[in-house]
């Protein structure tokens, strides 16, 4: 009999950790007349009723997957997303204290929505330098991008030849996605709210094998 080769399946190669990226559900609306809660600096909003509802998806969705640690970041938006999850899993999140959103400086608290919407030229030059550090105070994007690798590299290296939740940010998606691509930097911005996302992570290569699933939430 002549012998069939059928199509390969992908699986991570030996020693690979394979991270699920988990956005964040919606988190409250900004208001001109009153700031966020801050945590270190950061705006540090609760999730809107949409993100709760989003939350409860992303765990109906992967609790049936196998993951051998839920991560979160220090801002409450990320734990109350992950809540639904751990609690279908048994699990307790453990927070990574590098994969927290891109610091905004003065734009912090709110006001970055604020000026993306009216459109300001601060937040033009950002979009055109693909860097926040025009935002008085804000964070460089070498600097985050720098840790944003370190928090992806600190849990791979935990997590050799496992799979594991990381429930973050649309800041950090980005980062993270554009380093592993090569992309321009804020090519990846923008995932949705509740999406998930796959990296896989191998030493110091990292492979983007998936963006932006908003399956589970398309009954919301």
């Amino acid at each position: 009999m002549t012998q069939e080769y059928r199509q390969p399946v992908y699986t991570p190669p030996k020693g690979a950790t394979d991270l699920i990226l988990i956005r964040h559900g919606e988190s409250a609306p900004a208001r001109a007349d009153v700031s966020f809660p801050v945590k270190d600096g950061h705006g540090d909003p609760p999730l809107h009723p949409q993100g709760e509802r989003q939350a409860r998806a992303v765990g109906e969705r992967l609790q049936n997957d196998t993951f051998a640690a839920i991560y979160v970041t220090k801002l409450t938006r990320t734990h109350q997303t992950a809540a639904p999850l751990a609690a279908h899993l048994g699990m307790v999140p453990v927070e990574n204290p590098d994969l927290h959103e891109v610091h905004l400086g003065e734009w912090d608290g709110g006001l970055y929505r604020i000026k993306a919407a009216e459109g300001d030229p601060i937040y033009r030059e950002v979009v055109a330098s693909q860097d926040w550090s025009a935002i008085p105070g804000a964070e460089t994007r070498e600097a985050f991008f720098s840790r944003v690798r370190k928090g992806v590299r600190d849990i791979a290296d935990a997590h050799a030849d496992q799979r594991v939740a990381v429930f973050v940010h649309g800041g950090v998606i980005g980062a993270a996605l554009a380093m592993a691509s090569g992309s321009e930097p804020f090519a990846f911005l923008g995932a949705a709210n509740g999406s998930v996302s796959r990296l896989v992570v191998q030493g110091d290569h990292m492979s983007v094998r998936g963006f932006n699933d908003i399956s589970h939430l398309c009954h919301l």
